[in-house]
């Protein structure tokens, strides 16, 4: 079995992060496609997500219909800062002698030697880069293993989104259109 692993804050969940999912299960046959949103990232402290259960409800939009891919709360619900080492040992357990593969902005790709154990973080899982549009090539420090996606690179971010709703600016091209709705209902970011 092949799982591929996205973890990330979702703050929020864009078309990049869609087509990027995409491109995994195409490129690399995956079986299943795991999002799992990070509780805190280790290295934006300072930054505080938008609510748990909102992110949650709008990665649940974003993913309606997509047979392929699921939700895994399990950074949330371990609360404090989301290590990737801790996350991959647990889908190593659960899914023994499953292909671990996990999904990270091509730009990441240089830093993983600055990831909490990298050592034992490079042996548990390969790594995938997404590209950005205009962006260089992944580079994986030894002794990781990684390569890129070639499908859909999309040049957008969450900061990106978060700040045109702030100023009032569309974001239903950048969205699902349900993740849009729900954003300006509950008016997020603003």
């Amino acid at each position: 079995m092949k799982l591929g692993l996205f973890g990330g804050s979702f703050d929020p969940v864009h078309l990049g992060h869609l087509l990027a999912a995409q491109a995994a299960v195409e490129e690399l046959g995956l079986d299943r496609l795991f999002f799992i949103p990070a509780a805190q990232s280790p290295f934006k402290p300072e930054n505080k997500p938008a609510p748990d259960a909102v992110r949650l409800q709008l990665l649940r939009l974003a993913l309606a219909g997509k047979s392929h891919c699921e939700i895994d709360e399990q950074e949330i619900r371990r609360g404090g800062i989301s290590y990737t080492v801790d996350t991959l040992r647990d889908y190593a357990k659960r899914f023994g002698g499953a292909e671990l593969f996990y999904l990270i902005g091509a730009d990441n790709a240089a830093k993983l030697n600055e990831w909490r154990e990298p050592a034992a973080l490079a042996g548990l899982a390969e790594f995938v880069a997404v590209p950005r549009p205009g962006g260089g090539l992944a580079v994986f420090p030894p002794p990781f293993r990684g390569r890129t996606l070639k499908g859909f690179p999309f040049d957008v971010s969450s900061s990106q989104i978060r700040a045109r709703a702030k100023a009032g600016l569309p974001i239903e091209q950048l969205v699902p259109p349900f993740v849009a709705d729900a954003i300006h209902a509950a008016r997020l970011y603003v």
